[in-house]
């Protein structure tokens, strides 16, 4: 597959995103639709990814540590997922790559927060998953449909204009 068609189908994807996301009132989760999103661009699809990143959205499935940090949003876990597969190829990563792995995390998560002002799940949805009525809340008040969707296209987006070499050197 050549960049121009990866490029191409990431438009494509971010269009469909764009269209259907704000619909979804069922089965959203921002980890899971954000990895996989980037997963079908690549021409992957495994339902052992969905089962891995569904327990990550809501912040890391609403934890809240003993000193009240709570996890990122799912769309950055997704983001930073997929940049790890965009960057390890079709073969695990090796050790060398690591390294630049853990800094393009680190530059995804950095950019999501000055984009949107916070990584954490709980600031940018206004609703505590922690809490027992936290979700039911948010559901309630429609916040995939009017906030949460946008960084799952923000993120899916961003990941192809942050791998755009490692897309182009193992993604052919």
């Amino acid at each position: 597959m050549e960049v121009k068609d990866i490029n191409k189908k990431f438009d494509e994807m971010i269009a469909r995103l764009k269209g259907e996301l704000p619909k979804m009132k069922e089965g959203v989760n921002c980890a899971e639709l954000t990895l996989t999103s980037v997963l079908q661009v690549l021409g992957i699809d495994n339902g052992v990814f969905h089962n891995l990143m569904i327990p990550l959205a809501g912040g890391f499935g609403g934890f809240k540590s003993k000193s009240g940090w709570q996890g990122a949003c799912g769309a950055v876990c997704g983001g930073c997922a997929a940049l790890g597969i965009i960057m390890g190829g079709k073969e695990r990563m090796n050790n060398d790559m690591i390294p630049m792995a853990y800094l393009k995390a680190s530059k995804f998560a950095t950019d999501f927060e000055n984009q949107f002002g916070s990584v954490i799940c709980s600031q940018l949805c206004g609703f505590d998953f922690s809490e027992p009525d936290g979700f039911m809340e948010y559901r309630k008040n429609n916040i995939w449909q009017k906030k949460c969707n946008t960084f799952v296209i923000w993120a899916v987006d961003h990941v192809r204009t942050m791998s755009k070499r490692e897309l182009k050197k193992k993604w052919k």
